[in-house]
């Protein structure tokens, strides 16, 4: 007996092995398995078929594939049923290993971004940078930094504007983007 070497070539006259396959396909899909496992099953089906066919004389090749099929299946569910009961193997996050800390990455990420900031306000003319801190961290209205500057409150408004751009500048430069997309 010889194994198919072409996609529809008939092996011992009456067995067409992609015809078998098709038929194992159907029956494990039918059973619910997945695509990916259904042809997973087909493959090891169709090997251990040709290995028992080498050895001995089978009355119905399509009976003895299906068995085999399902038996693999069975073997397949215990197996997963097996991995998720077993807590060591399990994929699921354990709740100690959980944390509500930012991860690493993220953390790193921002003391960069701290840094290219302050590098930022470094290089900003120094007026900008008072109405800038002012504004946006002491949270000080436009018209009491203008007041106190000697500023229209629309002059302040566009030191603001400016400021932010050039912050937005050098984030950009950095290729740091806040907005948590890379």
């Amino acid at each position: 007996m010889k194994e198919p070497s072409g996609a529809s070539e008939r092996v011992d006259g009456d067995r067409d092995w992609d015809a078998i396959h098709a038929a194992i396909l159907r029956f494990v899909r039918g059973r619910g398995a997945r695509p990916d496992i259904a042809e997973d099953v087909a493959q090891e089906t169709l090997a251990r078929l040709i290995d028992v066919l080498r050895a001995e004389q089978v009355g119905s090749i399509f009976a003895l594939a299906f068995r085999i099929a399902d038996n693999l299946l069975v073997d397949f569910y215990l197996l997963v049923d097996f991995y998720r009961r077993d807590s060591r193997l399990s994929d699921e996050v354990d709740d100690d290993w959980q944390s509500e800390e930012p991860s690493l990455d993220r953390v790193l990420d921002s003391r960069r971004a701290i840094d290219v900031f302050n590098r930022c306000l470094g290089r900003m003319p120094p007026l900008r940078r008072e109405v800038l801190i002012r504004r946006r961290l002491n949270q000080e209205s436009c018209r009491a930094i203008g007041e106190d500057l000697s500023m229209s409150a629309k002059a302040v408004e566009k030191h603001i504007t400016r400021g932010m751009i050039d912050l937005r500048k050098a984030l950009q430069k950095a290729g740091i983007d806040l907005g948590g997309e890379v």
